[in-house]
């Protein structure tokens, strides 16, 4: 991987077979930006150099050293640097079964948590989270277990409640989740805006309004986010990236290695090659 030595990119993106249910992120980034997208589970990144800007529902995070970045399930984000150097982090992608695990033992949150806080200053948070990719990269399992529990109850007493329940609140809300799960469905031949409207009995801007006001970014864009996120299970299930791209609908593996490095961080070949390693 190699260390940062000023504008220079790189990234290891895997799983430590000790610590399942997570998934580690170690980067520096410059010129890469990430698209809007959506995580299943939840997102804790500890910047460590340069600035990180977020771009979240409420709005624009600019995060330097010492704070840590703290983003729900399913919660619609953008990234990229804020100085040109661009920004350095460690980040952890706990599964949602990770977090209720740590909150029941923890005992002080009922129900599934979620973040009060989309980023804290607490540069001793930000430090344990380096040390859990350390321990990790290690083999320090004892060592990385402990930080790992420890840093993520730290987040949970300090900064989370009960996740809300996600309510359809408007009539176009019962249209988006139905175009979800139409999209889902045909992930790798789905309808046209305008096809999709008329399956649902709706118009296409009315549905365009309702699914981006329910997930946070337009019907075209939360396609491509399902399929790359498909694509990562078949690649963690030993799937060739040429063989994922066209069965999750790219039209081919160039497709799908563009969209797959924007969305995760790194291309799909080391993705998988990190879980060859690691499993």
């Amino acid at each position: 991987m190699g260390t940062d030595d000023g504008r220079r990119e790189w990234a290891r993106h895997w799983q430590y077979p000790e610590l399942p249910g997570l998934d580690l992120l170690r980067a520096h980034y410059v010129r890469h930006t990430f698209p809007r997208h959506a995580h299943d589970g939840y997102v804790i990144a500890a910047v460590t150099g340069g600035v990180e800007e977020i771009g979240l529902p409420a709005g624009t995070l600019r995060a330097g050293p010492g704070s840590v970045v703290l983003i729900n399930p399913e919660v619609a984000h953008t990234a990229r640097a804020g100085v040109p150097e661009g920004w350095a982090y460690a980040t952890l992608y706990p599964s949602r079964a990770l977090i209720t695990e740590v909150a029941a033992e923890i005992g002080t949150l009922r129900g599934t948590p979620g973040f009060t806080a989309d980023m804290v200053p607490d540069a001793q948070a930000s430090r344990v989270i380096s040390e859990v990719h350390g321990a990790a990269e290690a083999g320090n399992a004892l060592a990385a277990d402990t930080l790992l529990r420890g840093v993520v109850a730290r987040m949970l007493i300090r900064h989370a409640g009960p996740l809300p329940a996600r309510t359809v609140g408007r009539a176009g809300g019962a249209d988006a989740e139905r175009a979800r799960a139409v999209l889902e469905e045909r992930i790798a031949r789905p309808p046209s805006l305008e096809q999709l409207a008329a399956e649902l009995g709706t118009s296409p801007f009315a549905l365009l309004r309702a699914f981006r006001e329910r997930y946070g970014m337009p019907p075209h864009t939360w396609l491509t986010d399902a399929r790359v996120r498909r694509a990562r299970r078949l690649l963690d299930a030993g799937t060739a990236p040429a063989e994922a791209a066209v069965a999750v609908g790219f039209t081919d593996q160039p497709h799908l290695n563009r969209h797959f490095t924007r969305i995760v961080g790194v291309p799909p070949g080391a993705y998988r090659r990190e879980r060859r390693h690691t499993g």
